[in-house]
């Protein structure tokens, strides 16, 4: 990418993505995204070769043209000279895709918070906002939300499988624990930063702003509300209660997942 530094971030959903990027995006040289559609994007694009037009006359060059070039060509107008992308490019097939039409050699941010901490965050916002996306699936209890985020279409597992596959390309990953992030912010960036090879930048780790990147916002009707809502007063660990709400049969299922 001409002239800007490219990475990605990946994580689960409710891991400390917003937080993350409201602190990166203190420095005005770094943008660390929302939820990016790039990734889907390249896909899309890269899944019309499979269609019957496509393969009427087959021009892999000029549809490859434009598929190496869809993070030059959305980022471009940014002023930002670091972007954070935030997707799952570490799962196999994902990873190999942007291998074939990323010309440029990139890093990887994975942020790592306890699975059953992730799902008790879930449980207490759409507990706490009716209008909660899940709370519009017609289910009744918690055992089946929990389990609609974690099947095959749900909100977690393209992230879960992400973060697992990773680990087959560590050398270019450099993770983050939830807990040190929020217990030891300013040593945990250090870390970024050096990962990133820049110079540290003297962040802010109080009464953090909500993000906005390029005067643009969440809008979290489309999810529920809050979904994005950073706390007020200091970057710190904050007990959850509804840890101890989490059915039996959810810990079962999935409290063997470790990172």
């Amino acid at each position: 990418m001409i002239d800007k530094k490219l990475l990605f971030l990946v994580a689960l959903p409710r891991s400390g993505n917003t937080l993350f990027a409201s602190i990166m995006n203190q420095n005005k040289d770094i943008a660390a995204t929302a939820n990016s559609i790039t990734l889907q994007t390249l896909k899309d694009l890269d899944s019309l070769k499979k269609t019957d037009v496509f393969k009427n006359f087959p021009d892999h060059k000029s549809l490859d043209n434009v598929l190496d070039n869809v993070f030059t060509n959305y980022y471009q107008h940014w002023p930002q000279r670091i972007i954070i992308d935030r997707g799952p490019v570490t799962t196999k097939g994902n990873f190999e895709l942007m291998q074939k039409h990323f010309k440029s050699d990139f890093k990887c941010i994975v942020l790592l918070r306890d699975l059953m901490d992730v799902l008790a965050s879930y449980m207490q916002w759409y507990t706490e906002n009716s209008d909660a996306f899940i709370n519009k699936c017609n289910l009744n209890t918690d055992e089946e939300k929990l389990n609609m985020l974690m099947n095959n279409q749900g909100a977690i597992v393209k992230d879960l499988k992400a973060i697992q596959n990773s680990y087959n390309y560590s050398d270019i990953c450099h993770y983050v624990k939830y807990n040190d992030m929020v217990t030891n912010p300013k040593r945990e960036f250090k870390k970024i930063y050096k990962f990133l090879e820049e110079p540290y930048f003297n962040h802010r780790f109080d009464n953090l702003n909500q993000v906005e990147i390029n005067g643009l916002s969440y809008d979290d009707t489309s999810v529920g509300s809050n979904m994005h809502k950073l706390f007020d007063g200091p970057v710190r660990k904050i007990y959850n209660p509804y840890i101890e709400k989490i059915p039996e049969s959810i810990r079962k299922a999935y409290g063997h997942i470790k990172f």
